[in-house]
C-alpha cells in the first residue's frame, strides 16, 4: 500500500520546521528492499510505521490523529538519505512529572520500521531536538566541572584527567585490586571499575569496597592531591542499583562526593542511565557504552550511529560517555571522530546532517579508552585541538616499565608536552615517566617517532 500521500510533503521545508520548533527532525540512511516499492514510497511506510499508521486502512483514523503524522520531507535517494519529522506530541511523557523519555523517541525513531519487508536496510545518522523538547529532557546534573573542582582546580578549563582502568578487567582478588588502584593513585587522578566489574564471587563488593576507599585515604594521604573512583553500579534491577550506590557512598563516607557512578547504558539501556541520574544527582555519570560496537560500528547499516549513541547520552543526563579514541587508540573510528565530543560538550554543535542547539544544558565529558598511552596522547589533543578530558589508559599506565604511578605521570606529562607546544622527543629529556613510556611501547614509540632511540640514547 502506497501511503506517500499522508506520510510524505517534500515541499516542507527544513528551515521552517526548525523555526516552528514542533517536531524532532531526524536523518536515515535507508537502502529498499529490491522487488518492492520506489524509494519514497519506501519512506513513507517507515513514517507510518513510526507514528500513527498501519498496513491497511482503519475505520478509527481521525483528522486529530493525522496532526501526529511523522512526515517524510526530504530525500535523497541518490546518497540513500531520509529525513523524517516527528511531532513533539507523538512522544511519551513522564506520569510523575511530564518529562521526555529516550526511551520514547527510540521506540518510535528506531522502532518496528527496522523490521519491515520493504526496508532493507536503515540506520539513524542524526537528530535534532527543538527547544521545547530540549527542555523536557534531563540533561547531566554533574559534569566535568565538578571534577575539576574535586581536583582542586578552576572550574574553567581545568584540562586532562589522568584514569586508568584496574587490569586484568577480572580475575584479581579483593587485596591485588585495591593494591592496583593505590599504586595507580600515587601518580593519577580517576580510576574506574571496567565494565564487567562488580560483584563477582571471587572479588565480592563488600570486600572489595572497603579496600579501595582505603587506598584512596592513603594515596591522599600520600600525595596530597584528590582522587576519584568510578563504581560500576550496573543491575538489571532498579533496586539492585540503588543497594550497590548505597553501599558504595557509605562506604566511602567522607570521600563519597569523588565518587562516580558508572553504568553499562548501551546494554542496560535509557532506564538504568535514567535511574542512576534520578536517585544520584550529586555523583558524576559515567556512562560506558559496552556492547555498542554491535550496531554503530562504522561498517553497520542498521541502529544507529556511534554520534547518535553520544548525543542521546546528553539528553538522558550522562556526565561523559566513553567516545572511543578518534583512530590514536585501539577502537575503531578516525580523526573526525572529534565531532563526537564537540556534540556533547559545547553548547552549539554541527552534526553530520543537523545543527543544535543545547540551550545551556550542562555538558556531557568526552571519555577515552582503548589502546592509549603516553606516546599517542600529544597527537590526540592536537586533533581534538584541547585537553578537557577524561582518559582512562589501561594498558598505558599499568604497562609502564616502572610502576603503575609513573605510567600516571606519564600521561599528565603527555598533556604538559601538547600545551607548552613542545617537541616530544625534546620534552621527554627532561620528564623521566614521559621517557621511560619509550622504552615501555616501543612498537608505538617506533611508528610514532621514528628515530628515537638514537636521540634518547637508548640502545637495546
Amino acid at each position: 500500500m502506497d501511503q506517500s500521500a499522508r506520510y510524505a510533503d517534500l515541499s516542507l521545508d527544513e528551515a521552517t520546521l526548525i523555526a516552528d520548533g514542533g517536531h524532532m527532525l531526524v536523518a536515515y540512511t535507508m537502502t529498499p528492499m529490491p522487488g518492492f516499492g520506489g524509494y519514497l514510497e519506501t519512506a513513507a511506510h517507515f513514517a507510518a510505521e513510526s507514528s500513527t499508521g498501519t498496513n491497511v486502512e482503519v475505520s478509527t483514523t481521525d483528522d486529530f490523529t493525522k496532526n501526529l503524522d511523522c512526515m517524510v520531507y526530504e530525500i535523497d535517494e541518490a546518497k540513500g538519505i531520509m529525513k523524517l519529522a516527528y511531532p513533539n506530541d507523538l512522544f511519551d511523557r513522564n506520569v510523575i512529572d511530564g518529562r521526555s523519555m529516550v526511551v520514547s523517541f527510540l521506540t518510535l525513531a528506531i522502532g518496528n520500521n527496522q523490521g519491515m519487508g520493504d526496508v532493507q536496510c536503515a540506520q539513524m545518522i542524526d537528530f535534532y531536538v527543538p527547544k521545547k523538547m530540549l527542555q523536557s529532557f534531563d540533561g547531566p546534573s554533574v559534569d566535568i566541572t565538578d571534577m575539576w573542582s574535586i581536583l582542586g582546580r578552576p572550574r574553567e578549563d581545568g584540562g586532562y584527567i589522568a584514569g586508568t582502568i584496574i587490569k586484568p578487567k577480572l580475575g584479581l582478588r579483593p587485596e591485588p585490586f585495591a593494591e592496583a588502584a593505590y599504586q595507580f593513585w600515587l601518580g593519577g587522578d580517576f580510576i574506574k571499575n571496567d565494565e564487567p566489574q562488580g560483584n563477582q564471587v571471587f572479588c565480592p563488593m563488600k570486600k572489595v569496597i572497603p579496600l579501595v576507599a582505603d587506598a584512596m585515604k592513603r594515596a591522599q594521604d600520600e600525595t596530597g592531591e584528590a582522587k576519584i573512583f568510578s563504581a560500576n553500579i550496573t543491575a538489571d534491577d532498579h533496586h539492585e542499583m540503588c543497594a550497590r550506590a548505597d553501599y558504595i557512598l557509605e562506604t566511602f563516607a567522607e570521600n563519597a562526593h569523588a565518587v562516580a557512578f558508572l553504568v553499562d547504558g548501551y546494554v542496560g539501556g535509557p532506564g538504568m542511565v535514567t535511574t542512576a541520574r534520578r536517585n544520584y544527582s550529586s555523583q558524576y555519570l559515567h556512562y560506558h557504552r559496552a556492547g555498542h560496537g554491535a550496531i554503530t560500528s562504522p561498517s553497520s547499516v542498521r541502529g544507529y550511529t556511534a554520534f547518535v549513541l553520544a548525543k542521546l547520552s546528553r539528553l538522558m543526563g550522562a556526565s561523559g560517555i566513553h567516545v572511543g579514541t578518534m583512530g590514536y587508540g585501539k577502537m575503531e573510528g578516525g580523526k573526525d571522530d572529534r565531532n563526537i565530543a564537540y556534540m556533547i560538550e559545547r553548547d552549539s554543535a554541527d552534526g553530520p546532517v543537523y545543527h543544535q542547539e543545547w540551550h545551556g544544558m550542562k555538558p556531557t565529558t568526552p571519555i577515552i579508552s582503548g589502546g592509549m598511552n603516553a606516546l599517542r596522547l600529544p597527537g590526540f589533543f592536537e586533533n581534538l585541538g584541547h585537553g578537557n578530558v577524561i582518559n582512562t589508559s589501561g594498558g598505558g599506565s599499568y604497562g609502564h616499565i616502572d610502576s603503575p604511578a609513573a605510567g600516571a605521570k606519564s600521561l599528565r606529562q603527555a598533556f604538559e608536552c601538547w600545551k607548552e607546544g613542545a617537541d616530544p622527543i625534546e620534552f621527554a629529556k627532561d620528564h623521566n615517566e614521559f621517557a621511560r613510556a619509550f622504552e615501555s611501547f616501543p612498537g608505538d614509540a617506533d611508528s610514532i617517532f621514528p628515530g628515537w632511540r638514537d636521540k634518547l640514547g637508548v640502545h637495546k
